[in-house]
């Protein structure tokens, strides 16, 4: 019929499993029951460009996840490097560069499904190297404002242009990416590592690799225009004529969690009692603004900290910093982080991350602070 073939993916989401989603669901019920004659507002609280940038960047990264071209060109390089520090920051690099034009959680469904493959051909130590790879993909993804869901919002709330966000998020890239480069050849061998098994065959979907690619960067340029909704329907009639079973495996449930964010805490936002809270803080002061992003996030995540705090600070650049640096310590500090570790499912992997991403937040967020004090 002319229609691109989806071919499935080996990861497959659990709707029970996804507490997040539930607890804003529960928020939600509970804020409209003690609150009914706030419900008819609920949908002018949710920053529509942002939910609208986020699902037609979720088409076309599936598109490209979907076609086997990174997968395979991935799986040829890697199986040639024999040396386990050498594999660990090729991995890094390629996290690292995926989450800069895909979302964190988007690369991950690349990279990790790679290391679990890489896994059945090589002796590796796929557990150390999932968890470098939630660190690797928070890092690529700070500097881009399409590389998370926090600096999506961010650079829509904002109406900042591409480069303009870059440009601020270097200097945090750039203390991000060393510290990623000393912890990973300390964390890794230089040893040889063996080869158990044959690489698998890999099929290219040339037609759905062309459809993505040629998209994505009009795509980016009508969101960075602010024409979101136009360029999503612009994406939405492509897919559903050539690849229309694509977009049933879109995350769904995470767009629908973005939703609720924009409610449960716009409402929360708006009571006296958490105005008071925030504004006792003294926000207008960049490194305290800074600080309670990136402690806020170890408690509630930094998407929904982004959300609430944008609503008391215009500051978005301080915001930015805060909340990507606060992506790193707890794992709810980064939802990517959950899910790189959901993916990987190696045993032991929550103790063993925070071993690792606790003393890489303390670092990197006393390096950013110093930053933003001297500049």
């Amino acid at each position: 019929n002319g229609r691109v073939r989806v071919t499935e993916q080996p990861y497959h989401y659990s709707l029970r499993r996804d507490y997040v989603l539930w607890a804003l669901i529960a928020v939600l019920l509970g804020l409209s029951v003690a609150m009914p004659d706030r419900i008819v507002t609920f949908p002018a609280l949710v920053h529509w460009p942002t939910i609208q940038t986020l699902l037609g960047l979720l088409i076309l990264t599936k598109g490209l996840e979907s076609c086997g071209a990174l997968l395979m060109l991935s799986t040829r390089i890697a199986t040639h490097i024999r040396n386990e520090r050498t594999l660990a920051l090729f991995l890094m690099a390629l996290s690292v560069i995926l989450a800069m034009i895909m979302t964190n959680d988007i690369a991950l469904f690349v990279v990790v499904p790679l290391t679990l493959t890489l896994g059945r051909i090589m002796v590796l130590p796929i557990r150390r190297l999932v968890i470098f790879e939630a660190l690797a993909v928070n890092c690529g993804s700070l500097l881009t404002p399409i590389g998370n869901p926090q600096n999506i919002f961010l650079w829509q709330h904002s109406g900042t242009h591409f480069t303009t966000f870059v440009g601020t998020m270097l200097p945090l890239f750039v203390i991000c990416a060393a510290l990623l480069v000393v912890f990973t050849a300390l964390a890794f061998r230089s040893v040889a590592v063996g080869v158990h098994a044959t690489p698998p065959d890999l099929a290219l979907n040339r037609r759905l690799l062309l459809i993505s690619a040629l998209l994505y960067v009009p795509f980016l340029i009508m969101a960075d225009l602010r024409y979101t909704a136009l360029a999503l329907a612009v994406v939405v009639v492509v897919f559903l004529l050539e690849a229309p079973r694509l977009l049933y495996r879109i995350d769904w449930p995470l767009m629908i969690v973005f939703v609720l964010m924009f409610i449960d805490l716009g409402v929360l936002a708006s009571m006296p009692w958490m105005s008071h809270a925030v504004v006792s803080l003294n926000l207008h002061q960049p490194l305290r603004l800074y600080t309670a992003a990136a402690l806020l996030s170890q408690g509630i995540s930094n998407v929904p900290t982004a959300i609430l705090l944008a609503g008391f600070s215009s500051d978005w650049r301080v915001i930015a910093w805060g909340v990507n640096a606060g992506g790193f310590g707890l794992v709810v500090g980064s939802l990517a982080s959950l899910i790189a570790l959901r993916i990987g499912g190696q045993r032991g992997s929550l103790l063993a991350f925070h071993a690792w991403s606790v003393p890489f937040f303390l670092l990197c967020t006393s390096a950013a602070a110093l930053w933003l004090w001297l500049r």
